[in-house]
């Protein structure tokens, strides 16, 4: 006996959303949402220096002064920014080349698989590490080397969903008509791709939040002083055993916004697989770094 889910489901994906959205809301906002936006930049405030939670300071403040919580709203405008543009290039970047590594096959896809294995071969926090190292510090240099980690694996998924439907009847029937292979690709192959697509993006948000964070802890990432939740830990780690508040409020949330991403992945495989409606039917999800026989 099976139990349909999609009501549950439904639901659970539309309050993701609206968080999502809210959260969206609160970083564009944020000069009018904090009491003291100031704080996001180099402003600071000597007198208050590590004052706990209070209905003045409602994180409290750090080792210079600044209103945690006018620090963590702000860093809605850093990590989960970063995540969007690195999943964003990322998708960009890897469907193109799993697309046509899937369509045509054959040496094209030998050639481009091996391409990707290369960036495979290592560890993906390893390479993001390298890269970051590599590159000038700071948002720019953090987001370029993570979406120069993050490609491969977008390249193997659309391969595999590409060299299906690239061999099913009616794209073989648009050959015969005598279609381009740019329009057979993007009209006829594509749209195959896009739900593991939006499904593995909404999950890898929240996996790319956590490597910036951690970069971002190790001085890799962005720079003081601003507004990162992963830096604002890291300055929080001498005064972490006495004055608490400083790491716990950006530490919590990054885990609360990486959370939320698995969430709404979960929901939205779901949401658009019908075989994921009940238990025995549900796909496993691809972790990070696995890969596919090429």
């Amino acid at each position: 006996m099976t139990t349909d889910r999609r009501p549950v489901t439904h639901t659970a994906l539309a309050v993701c959303a609206g968080v999502f959205v809210l959260l969206a809301a609160a970083a564009l906002a944020a000069p009018l949402l904090v009491p003291h936006p100031e704080h996001a930049g180099t402003a600071t405030d000597s007198s208050a220096r590590l004052l706990a939670p209070s209905a003045t300071y409602w994180m409290g403040t750090d080792n210079l002064g600044r209103d945690v919580f006018s620090r963590v709203v702000y860093g809605l405008r850093t990590g989960p920014a970063i995540a969007v543009l690195v999943v964003s290039s990322a998708v960009v970047v890897g469907t193109a080349v799993g697309l046509v590594a899937g369509y045509f096959g054959g040496w094209v896809d030998e050639i481009l698989m091996r391409l990707t294995d290369v960036f495979l071969a290592v560890p993906a926090l390893l390479l993001a590490l390298a890269l970051a190292a590599v590159l000038p510090r700071g948002v720019v240099g953090l987001t370029i080397a993570l979406a120069l980690t993050w490609w491969p694996w977008y390249a193997r998924l659309v391969r595999g969903e590409a060299a299906s439907v690239a061999g099913r009847r009616h794209v073989e029937a648009c050959r015969a008509l005598g279609l381009g292979h740019c329009r057979i690709m993007l009209r006829h192959v594509l749209p195959g791709t896009t739900t593991p697509l939006l499904v593995q993006a909404s999950t890898d948000i929240g996996g790319v939040i956590l490597v910036a964070s951690g970069l971002s802890f190790l001085g890799l990432g962005a720079q003081a002083p601003t507004a990162d939740w992963g830096l604002m830990v890291q300055e929080s780690q001498n005064h972490f055993a006495t004055h608490w508040w400083v790491g716990t409020f950006p530490g919590l949330a990054i885990m609360g916004v990486a959370a939320l991403s698995y969430l709404t992945g979960d929901a939205l495989r779901d949401r658009l697989d019908p075989r994921s409606t009940s238990p025995r039917g549900r796909m496993p999800r691809r972790r990070p770094g696995t890969t596919e026989a090429g």
